[in-house]
């Protein structure tokens, strides 16, 4: 089980992160997708710390993510929150780019997303910023 002490210590932490692009992601131990993503942005310079857990209801409730933002897999990196299989593009944006908002997604699992390849099939999707209530589209795919 994975303890709240745990989860209060990495989101009082999350903010105070080297100033490279590196972070924690959670997701289920059985997602190949959720690994996959992970081995591409670690490709693309950004270092993750895995943790499995059965369950990320309350760490999708702490991270603040809207219901219908949520995807498989959440992450924290240099204090944004990263919902789903969002491009690595995107969240070097988001990091460079600073803006005031809790993180960006990309809801559900779409086909042709980091992560969720299928040959040349690829759905459309959008990855959405969301602060406080608001949410508007950052990127289109």
């Amino acid at each position: 089980m994975f303890g709240s002490a745990i989860v209060f210590k990495t989101l009082k932490t999350a903010p105070v992160m080297a100033a490279g692009f590196d972070g924690k992601v959670f997701k289920s131990p059985t997602c190949g997708c959720c690994t996959v993503w992970v081995k591409q942005l670690e490709q693309a310079g950004i270092d993750l710390q895995v943790t499995d857990l059965e369950s990320l209801e309350m760490i999708k409730r702490m991270f603040q993510v809207p219901e219908q933002l949520q995807s498989c897999h959440s992450s924290i990196i240099n204090g944004y929150v990263i919902e789903g299989h969002v491009p690595v593009r995107e969240i070097k944006r988001l990091l460079n780019e600073k803006p005031k908002a809790i993180g960006i997604a990309v809801p559900g699992m779409p086909i042709g997303s980091p992560g969720m390849e299928q040959g040349n099939v690829k759905e459309p999707y959008d990855v959405i910023i969301f602060q406080n209530g608001t949410q508007s589209v950052y990127a289109r795919y």
